[in-house]
């Protein structure tokens, strides 16, 4: 039997950020990480899994707090703190279709936070977007692509800020849509209603990625791809929302067998206030709640997730068949390489609350080091 000192863990697996490492020690100084040692045979393991914090590219709310309600710093805090409690270590803050002074707002909060630990940039999803694929947004506030928002899109970008930004791109004006794509921004087709032609003329312009793929856009038919068949066999990216709910386990399997070898698929957890805090919130002036899993708003509809991401890689694992070093690249490396990110890497110099620490469930565990 390996003996091992107090400041030692053992883990069955290591998820170093971007492969799977099998019986590794960590040692520790005081908080610390200083080395990593593979160990021998007949030792136990302190923790099934030990992983670098998750990413998240959409986040719409946590911890009781909906961004485009508090588009401030103090929203963004609540919900990036809300979220790292249950193991998502960075995100990317997301405000839906609104007034453009509450996506303006957003943009200066998320510029004000962008370099704080856990606040990767801004996604903007809408007011650009199909009317008759607005999902829960508010039809009202949906506007076409306008140099307003791309000259504010442009000025976040040559801050240096990470921005994702989700329109219909069939609806856009070309020009202000190469404008979009000359500033560095990730253009996602999302709440779309474009022909496979539409798409692919999209994606040859630059769009890269799509945004929840399966919600918001025409279903496909043997005749017509529209976006999401055009999506899933095109080397762009595709956010997924993995609860079993948004889209099922089969057609998950499906999408994810049938995308192009290296092409980038990610999990997103479209989570709301809900996430972390109470089961209820106010957007659009009206109630939205869970419900038997689901978020519902008064006609009834999905409004939103009620998943975190950490969620999303046990379904990953658990309903979906992935292997696990291929759920973990969904909820942490993908992510971050679609905004040009490298990954978090478990090494020396790493903090212990640092880490995910995950039982054989994939559910969240004390960190172990806490105890020696």
């Amino acid at each position: 039997m390996t003996r091992r000192s107090p400041d030692q863990i053992i883990a069955r697996y290591v998820w170093s950020g971007e492969s799977l490492l099998q019986w590794q020690a960590l040692h520790f100084e005081g908080s610390v990480l200083r080395q990593i040692t593979p160990v021998g045979p007949g030792v136990t393991a302190d923790v099934h899994l030990l992983s670098p914090g998750l990413t998240d590219l959409q986040v719409n709310g946590g911890g009781g707090v909906m961004f485009n309600s508090d588009p401030t710093p103090r929203g963004l805090s609540a919900m990036r703190d809300a979220h790292r409690r249950l193991g998502t270590a960075d995100i990317l803050p997301t405000v839906i279709t609104d007034h453009p002074e509450i996506t303006e707002a957003a943009a200066e909060a998320a510029l004000s936070c962008w370099s704080e630990s856990g606040i990767l940039g801004l996604h903007i999803e809408g007011p650009h977007i199909a009317r008759a694929r607005k999902g829960t947004h508010e039809e009202g506030l949906i506007r076409p692509l306008d140099l307003r928002t791309v000259t504010l899109v442009e000025r976040l970008r040559q801050a240096g800020m990470p921005v994702m930004i989700t329109l219909a791109p069939e609806l856009a004006e070309a020009s202000l849509l190469r404008r979009l794509v000359a500033s560095g921004a990730v253009v996602s087709a999302g709440h779309s209603g474009a022909t496979e032609l539409e798409a692919r003329q999209a994606f040859a312009q630059g769009v890269r990625c799509v945004t929840h793929l399966f919600n918001a856009m025409d279903q496909m038919s043997s005749r017509a791809p529209g976006l999401l068949g055009a999506a899933i066999l095109s080397p762009v990216a595709c956010g997924l929302i993995c609860d079993g709910i948004h889209v099922s386990w089969d057609m998950l399997r499906i999408a994810l067998a049938a995308r192009p070898k290296g092409a980038l698929s990610f999990a997103v957890s479209d989570a709301m206030a809900t996430v972390g805090g109470p089961e209820s919130f106010t957007l659009y002036d009206q109630q939205i709640a869970v419900h038997d899993g689901r978020l519902i708003n008064r006609e009834g509809a999905l409004a939103g997730a009620h998943i975190d991401q950490l969620g999303n890689l046990r379904n990953l694992v658990h309903h979906v068949g992935l292997s696990l070093p291929a759920a973990l690249a969904m909820v942490t490396s993908t992510p971050r390489a679609i905004l040009g990110l490298p990954a978090r890497r478990i090494s020396p110099g790493l903090k212990s609350t640092d880490l995910l620490y995950l039982d054989k469930g994939l559910m969240p565990l004390q960190p172990v080091h806490s105890a020696h």
